[in-house]
């Protein structure tokens, strides 16, 4: 028997998948285009027509999603003066199976006066899905972020539910070469209990965060006058030059709309891709 179940481990392990994009992206008389860029496994970024100065740039992963034990990792680099957009082909799944949890790293690099946005669309977590994801982000002074995520707990359109499994997200943001906001959520167990308390989600089954910097009690107010069309609970502050909007709704679809509204007040052109 332990012989049968040491040959399964390894199965399992030969079976995960591995995928990894490093780029940088450059300024040249104003308009911002690729620079080197390395992909391994079955994880690809595309880089569809340029759209005015800026370069926007898709995630593909040709494993049709993520499962326990696979591992991804994303690095970029945004020079100085480079406007770029990154966003998903497609909402990520992440899939129960056993074994270890899957790992998700993204490292990123903006540069003087350079801006970047990462808007992929939602990630979608399957009952006993367990994935932990870490954000490391280094910004010049004078760089510019828009950062949003939304994490769904099960398809609610389609009775889906997550009751058990694992979600730990860590998140790093350093300016000026100072850590400016540090962040680890860990859901882990039962998942489902835990979101249906009040002190929780109140029974929400989709939450989402929006960091932006910078950011300023002005900012704040702009994006709260918002606030008469939300589906959801939305919370928004500042502080430390950046500012936060948090999410938690009954379903996916209600906070997309609801992140959609706030992204609306900060003026960042959504990627097209949303919009379909």
């Amino acid at each position: 028997m332990r012989s049968d179940v040491s040959s399964a481990s390894l199965t399992f392990e030969a079976n995960r998948a591995r995928g990894a994009v490093r780029f940088d992206v450059h300024a040249r008389d104003g308009v911002t285009r690729r620079g080197v860029l390395h992909e391994s496994g079955s994880l690809r970024v595309r880089f569809p027509s340029p759209e005015g100065e800026g370069l926007a740039a898709v995630f593909v992963n040709t494993a049709g999603g993520v499962a326990g034990g696979d591992r991804f990792d994303v690095e970029i680099a945004a020079a100085e003066g480079t406007r770029l957009t990154l966003t998903t082909a497609a909402a990520e799944k992440v899939y129960r199976a056993p074994g270890p949890a899957a790992q998700l790293s993204i490292g990123m690099k903006v540069g003087a006066n350079a801006h970047l946005g990462w808007l992929p669309q939602e990630t979608i977590l399957f009952d006993r899905a367990r994935v932990q994801r870490r954000f490391d982000i280094e910004l010049d002074e004078t760089a510019s972020l828009l950062l949003c995520e939304i994490v769904v707990f099960g398809r609610a359109a389609m009775g889906e539910r997550m009751e058990q499994g694992e979600f730990i997200d860590r998140w790093r943001l350093s300016r000026g070469g100072r850590l400016v906001f540090a962040e680890t959520v860990r859901l882990d167990g039962a998942i489902g209990a835990k979101l249906a308390r009040s002190a929780v989600a109140k029974g929400g089954a989709a939450i989402g965060t929006a960091l932006i910097v910078p950011g300023d009690e002005a900012l704040v107010e702009r994006l709260r006058e918002a606030s008469e069309s939300f589906a959801g609970e939305v919370g928004i502050s500042a502080w430390n030059g950046f500012a936060m909007a948090r999410f938690c709704a009954q379903d996916a679809a209600a906070l997309r709309a609801d992140m959609m509204a706030v992204l609306a007040r900060t003026g960042a052109a959504l990627p097209r891709l949303w919009l379909n």
